[in-house]
């Protein structure tokens, strides 16, 4: 059964993937059922997680029922535990909408929820990240995770978040980062779609972010804290919620 939904996974284009997952997940949700594995964004549990990953499969990754990720799970306990996202009045972005998150922060009440991104079918406004249709200081909270590392100006796209951000708002900003590097690689000249996913990790990265990724943050405005949220984590927890330990969060404020 693993290897027929590693199959489907990395087969099928993630917008048909989105459509068709709504059907998916309650039919993995049932046949993986169990106690050993918990994703805290739904509360339910299961005998294991499955297999996720471009070209190199990581084991254990996905949940069953949300479709969630190491990088979601983590976050969510963050936002639910550390911040107020979940409980206080807030206009909040969400750029990229991953399909664990969409429904549930559409559906608080206390939030003023818009999603957008240029092809996903979750998007509220279809819109450039370079180029954002939203005025100066609109939004109190954004979420743009795992979008940067696609964008071939990703100054543009930072200096566009830090415009829409209002002043004392706070934003995540979560990419697929390197943490030995200390310098970020990119190079234009590969071309090649397999050669990029090698050197990548995918064949629609441009780049691949080292430490400095933080630093370039600051060089547009942003105060960034770098939260290992797993370090304030049991081991017992991390394993049970499937987290990467050592996963940095970039947590972002406009002064």
């Amino acid at each position: 059964m693993k290897q027929f939904f590693k199959f489907i996974l990395n087969s099928i284009p993630r917008p048909l993937l989105i459509r068709l997952s709504y059907v998916i997940r309650p039919v993995l949700a049932y046949f993986l059922k169990g106690n050993a594995f918990t994703d805290p964004i739904d509360g339910k549990s299961f005998k294991i997680f499955l297999p996720y990953g471009y070209g190199d499969q990581r084991e254990n990754v996905l949940s069953p029922s949300t479709l969630s990720l190491e990088r979601h799970r983590l976050l969510w306990l963050y936002l639910k535990n550390e911040t107020d996202l979940f409980k206080t009045k807030k206009k909040v972005l969400h750029f990229a909408p991953e399909q664990a998150f969409y429904k549930r922060f559409k559906g608080m009440k206390n939030l003023d929820y818009i999603s957008s991104d240029l092809n996903s079918p979750l998007a509220d406004v279809k819109a450039d990240i370079c180029n954002l249709p939203f005025k100066d200081n609109e939004f109190d909270f954004i979420l743009c995770n795992h979008v940067l590392e696609h964008i071939p100006d990703d100054n543009k796209a930072m200096n566009e978040l830090f415009r829409v951000l209002k002043p004392d708002g706070m934003g995540i900003f979560q990419i697929p980062q390197d943490l030995s590097r200390e310098t970020t690689f990119e190079d234009d000249s590969i071309t090649d779609k397999k050669e990029r996913a090698k050197i990548f990790g995918q064949y629609d990265h441009v780049r691949i972010y080292g430490r400095d990724y933080f630093n370039k943050l600051r060089s547009i405005g942003f105060k960034v804290d770098e939260v290992d949220y797993t370090a304030s984590l049991s081991r017992e927890d991390i394993s049970k919620y499937c987290l990467a330990k050592g996963e940095i969060i970039p947590v972002v404020y406009k002064p």
